[in-house]
């Protein structure tokens, strides 16, 4: 009988005889998968009565025939609040719309979010859906949990911040879309968070000397947060950083899209701090200023996949400002692609600092016409007045670049900058290819660092000094231990 049924459901549906195939599908003793199947696959506007009718009916719409269809997908985002199943058991949708979002981009869609917000994280294994090809007007908010188990942040409209920095919440002059305590959440989908920065960039005492140098909103932050995976969305035109994560552990980010202009200041791609066990996979970045910074309080972190473009480079630190102790450890890069950056792969600490950054990995990255592919700057000064000369630093060691190759846009292709009193040491060098853009001859400067090359370096780096340790015990150890350990670390938090 259900057999039959469906089968005339389609043809009906086929014909574009929606009315008839309606009255044969509200007189089915029985409804089955393929039912839903049959339903979905003709999917049209003319045939969203059917869902309307299984969900006023409290009949499961399968989480996986939702998704088949982009249509489909879309109106039961845009037009239900209704219980879905799938993989993951029973899920109920919070959509902002249904608290009063308007999603024209004109009016202010603020208050709706806080009261979806309230409503999904107080509601277990639910999904807060912001709808597709709507643009939501949303000023700084706080998204605070704890939250019930399970819950999913579906983000596939776009999310736009106001755009006039005079008239910003003074209440939260750092923040944006900031999310805190949150455990166990999936932000994705393929919507857009933008944060409308360009008169903010304007104001900047780094376009223009004679403005103050004040702070900017992050557009994104996640925030003394656990178990947190972020995949698909785009975040765009920040204020100040794009993306950041504090105080976390076991964050995996996936498929991420961040875009700034060249010009914007200050725009950090994905910005971590205090962080642990992070894997960033498969994303790609340009801004106008380090793509990813990874600063104090750091360590386990694995980037996979990464394209860099334009913006400053991947970078480690800024660490020690301000006679501060910093520390990063346990960083792996794998498989990165940069192109047309102010730096390649970078470690910049402050004079006068403490603390240390070890057991760094980057291997399998290309560059093309990259000024500074590799750099280690322990003088590094950010600041309108030249810094002072200071004898303690934060210690670099054990640093390993290995297959590395592309074009240089700058004489030292390689540049070790390191402290006189606190050396660099174990700087590793394997398989090493850097020419210059111009087809002049490339250099490695070194200032009072120790390590060891092996196997092809170009250019040359005989201004490395021994270390200490006998190098090949120490190669054997720095790949069989440290970075496979912090590895291994990675993946079993995840």
């Amino acid at each position: 009988m259900a057999y039959t049924c469906n089968r005339d459901i389609d043809r009906l549906m086929k014909s574009e005889s929606t009315d008839s195939a309606l009255k044969l599908f509200d007189g089915m003793p029985i409804r089955n998968a393929v039912t839903r199947d049959t339903i979905i696959s003709g999917f049209s506007r003319e045939t969203s009565p059917f869902y309307i009718r299984m969900v006023s009916q409290r009949e499961f719409i399968y989480v996986f025939d939702c998704f088949s269809s982009k249509i489909s997908r879309k109106f039961i985002f845009l037009h239900l609040k209704c219980w879905i199943c799938g993989e993951r058991g029973v899920r109920v949708l919070v959509n902002v719309d249904s608290f009063g979002a308007v999603g024209d981009g004109v009016s202010d869609d603020t208050k709706a979010f806080g009261d979806a917000w309230k409503e999904a994280c107080s509601t277990a294994t639910a999904v807060l859906l912001v709808p597709p090809d709507r643009t939501y007007l949303v000023n700084a908010t706080r998204f605070k949990g704890p939250c019930a188990e399970n819950l999913i942040i579906q983000i596939d409209g776009t999310i736009v911040a106001p755009d006039e920095p005079k008239n910003w919440d003074p209440k939260n002059p750092r923040i944006w879309l900031y999310f805190a305590n949150l455990k166990g959440v999936l932000f994705q989908g393929d919507g857009v968070i933008d944060g409308s920065g360009k008169k903010w960039w304007a104001a900047s005492c780094k376009k223009n000397k004679t403005n103050p140098c004040v702070g900017a909103p992050t557009a994104l932050t996640i925030d003394q947060s656990s178990n947190i995976e972020v995949k698909g969305i785009t975040v765009q035109n920040s204020q100040q950083m794009n993306f950041a994560i504090s105080k976390c552990e076991s964050v995996r980010i996936l498929d991420v899209l961040v875009s700034s202009p060249e010009d914007s200041p200050n725009t950090d791609g994905i910005h971590l701090t205090a962080s642990t066990n992070i894997v960033l996979q498969n994303c790609k970045i340009g801004t106008g200023d380090d793509c990813i910074s990874i600063v104090s309080g750091c360590s386990n972190i694995k980037m996979e996949s990464i394209y860099c473009g334009p913006g400053h480079g991947i970078s480690i630190g800024s660490l020690g400002k301000d006679n501060s102790t910093g520390f990063v450890t346990a960083v792996v890069l794998d498989t990165a692609f940069l192109q047309g950056t102010t730096n390649g792969l970078r470690i910049k600490t402050w004079q006068g600092g403490s603390g240390y950054v070890r057991a760094i990995r980057y291997q399998n990255v290309q560059m093309v016409d990259v000024a500074n592919p590799i750099i280690i700057d322990q003088f590094y000064c950010d600041s309108p007045k030249s810094c002072q000369n200071q004898t303690s630093a934060v210690e670099i060691s054990q640093i390993m670049f290995e297959d590395i190759s592309g074009t240089s846009k700058s004489q030292n292709a390689m540049k070790f900058a390191c402290s006189d009193t606190v050396p660099c040491n174990h700087i590793v060098l394997n398989n090493i290819y850097l020419k210059r853009s111009d087809g002049k001859a490339a250099q490695t400067f070194c200032n009072s660092v120790k390590g060891f090359k092996y196997g092809y370096v170009q250019p040359s780096a005989d201004c490395l000094t021994q270390s200490n340790n006998d190098s090949d015990s120490f190669i054997k150890t720095f790949q069989q231990d440290e970075l496979i350990k912090s590895h291994r670390l990675i993946h079993s938090e995840l």
